[in-house]
């Protein structure tokens, strides 16, 4: 596992693509645009998987977690969680947010066995007008 640049944005699109399929995946451009922005940040898992978030103040949020399919349920998301939000932590924020699908169930698993709580629900986020539960971690404090 390694921080991921924009040199690796083609990668980080295929990893996304193959993840999510081409009506969900994420153009090269605005993975780009998420890792030039202010806070922007992502680690990238060989080719099986990637996470990308940003850093605002004390708070981070998670943008995206991708694990092609033939690498889930081998550690691959976990890991990825585990080191953003350390990383996020070391950058000095406290609480941590995603957005995920209320019918993904496997990463609602993921999310609340690493510490994350629901907070709030967006109804119809999706295209597909389906609605994401909002959850909340809180940020181990960076080392001294």
């Amino acid at each position: 596992m390694r921080v991921a640049s924009i040199v690796d944005a083609a990668l980080l699109t295929a990893i996304h693509r193959a993840a999510f399929g081409p009506a969900e995946a994420w153009s090269v451009d605005a993975i780009g645009m998420q890792l030039l922005s202010p806070g922007g940040f992502a680690l990238v898992h060989a080719a099986d998987g990637m996470i990308m978030a940003r850093v605002a103040a004390d708070e981070a949020e998670i943008l995206t977690l991708a694990v092609v399919p033939q690498a889930r349920r081998e550690g691959v998301g976990r890991a990825l969680l585990a080191a953003a939000m350390a990383g996020l932590g070391q950058a000095g924020a406290v609480s941590l947010f995603l957005e995920v699908g209320v019918r993904n169930h496997a990463a609602r698993a993921l999310y609340a066995a690493t510490g994350f709580v629901p907070v709030g629900t967006r109804r119809r986020y999706y295209e597909d007008g389906s609605d994401a539960q909002v959850m909340r971690a809180s940020l181990p404090a960076p080392a001294p």
